[in-house]
């Protein structure tokens, strides 16, 4: 069994929003050289496939595919966030089969845990609307993989520093899948508030916390601790996936908060953690955002190292004043579908 499975492809370099666009070949290419240069024991990397129509189809309506289908060979603007180069939608369809390949490798056994270290990222993109950077959005196809593949509790941790809408959105009435994001809040794209919990079968089943700027390692470790653990912990996921952006390093010009890479490591161990606990080490991430290039490749090189068993990190001690009270508004609005939060 390969420990950990790095799935990556030259094909996402020729993706290319344009210049000076923060969500540029080079996040990807900095990743590849240090992992190169410092290469991990027990990390294995391989080319990933395309996904499917039919994985496609389990998140994004006919009527997305069929657009972004058309732009194919083009260079187009979506919105002022999101750009089309020639090689963009094919791309963006190998990131989302990637995604799922991942989980496929991981669920046979084939790999204890796996990256798929793909552009362009995923996780604003909506069932019927690509935005922010995002065309298809990889982490939700791969949950509706894994869930036809037999997995009955899929969580999704969010760490990127902007909230996820687009997983948010497709799961927002469902149970079966459980979403959890930390981020800065108020921030891009305006979702993501604690009251935002979900609703009808799967009211309780989305977990928002957003922090103002300049939260640190140590008051995402209080959040850990105090909320996302205990109600991992308490789903027993069957499988574990990762929302994995690195925009709120510290260094990151688009964001506010003080992440290190050490940081980003003990939230990599503290999931690695729960996958082990709950299910046989069932963990995967997909790349989403990160636009420092030495925080992002310094960032995921450390999660590597914790998902291949070379590190374990922990949080630092600590909470700030704001970000015990951002913990506190997620708890109160989360308590009445957790009895782990108390009552």
């Amino acid at each position: 069994m390969t420990q950990t499975l790095l799935l990556t492809d030259p094909l996402f370099l020729r993706h290319d929003p344009g210049p000076e666009h923060p969500e540029c070949p080079e996040r990807l290419s900095s990743i590849l050289d240090l992992l190169n240069m410092e290469p991990i024991s027990g990390a294995e990397r391989r080319a990933p496939r395309p996904a499917t129509e039919e994985e496609l189809a389990a998140v994004h309506t006919q009527r997305l595919r069929d657009y972004l289908r058309g732009l194919r060979g083009r260079h187009e603007v979506i919105d002022p966030d999101t750009l089309t180069s020639p090689d963009t939608y094919d791309a963006a369809v190998l990131a989302a089969g990637a995604s799922v390949q991942a989980v496929e490798e991981v669920l046979a056994g084939r790999a204890h845990n796996a990256f798929a270290l793909v552009r362009p990222p995923g996780h604003h993109a909506e069932p019927d609307r690509a935005m922010g950077f995002c065309l298809f959005n990889n982490v939700a196809i791969a949950a509706e993989a894994a869930r036809r593949q037999g997995a009955e509790r899929v969580l999704i941790f969010d760490w990127d520093v902007h909230h996820g809408n687009g997983t948010q959105a497709a799961f927002w009435q469902r149970r079966d899948v459980l979403y959890m994001s930390v981020h800065q809040y108020p921030y891009y794209p305006d979702t993501g508030a604690p009251f935002e919990v979900g609703e009808g079968p799967g009211a309780g089943y989305t977990l928002n916390c957003g922090l103002p700027g300049g939260a640190t390692d140590a008051d995402y470790g209080a959040l850990y601790q105090d909320l996302f653990l205990p109600v991992a912990q308490a789903y027993k996921p069957d499988l574990v996936l990762v929302s994995a952006g690195f925009d709120a390093h510290r260094d990151d010009p688009l964001a506010d908060m003080m992440l290190t890479e050490r940081g980003f490591a003990a939230m990599c161990t503290a999931l690695r953690d729960v996958a082990e606990s709950a299910c046989k080490g069932r963990l995967v991430l997909m790349l989403e955002g990160g636009y420092s290039l030495e925080g992002l490749s310094q960032s995921v090189h450390a999660c590597v190292e914790v998902m291949a068993g070379e590190t374990k990190d922990s949080f630092p001690k600590g909470v700030s004043r704001e970000a015990a009270a951002a913990l506190q508004r997620s708890r109160e609005a989360l308590k009445p579908y957790w009895s782990v939060l108390g009552r």
